[in-house]
């Protein structure tokens, strides 16, 4: 599949995620990929006044295991389609949880 760097890249400690958002769903999780380029993650939390936002990050803290303030909407922060940035504390963790994710959204 040759759209996987553009949805996943590594730098050292840190990934970057091309992310479509879908707010407002029945529960949030990660539903694979979204026109093959962004991973699709669905959220409980509605698109009003930054909320979907605090649950991306929220969602992605947890699934990634770091703190929230590990994580950085790059771009998109008022858009479904978003640049986030998840930086960890050894290129190690940011590589085992690339392959984790890689498995997760079937890359």
């Amino acid at each position: 599949m040759d759209y996987k760097n553009q949805i996943i890249s590594r730098c050292g400690k840190t990934l970057v995620l091309s992310v479509r958002v879908l707010p407002g769903a029945r529960r949030s999780g990660i539903e694979g990929i979204w026109n093959e380029t962004a991973v699709k993650v669905v959220l409980r939390a509605p698109a009003v006044e930054g909320k979907a936002n605090v649950a991306l990050i929220d969602f992605l803290s947890e699934t990634c295991g770091v703190r929230k303030s590990m994580i950085s909407i790059l771009s998109g922060d008022k858009s479904r389609c978003k640049r986030v940035s998840v930086t960890f504390s050894s290129d190690e963790s940011a590589a085992m949880v690339l392959s984790s994710l890689e498995c997760l959204i079937g890359l």
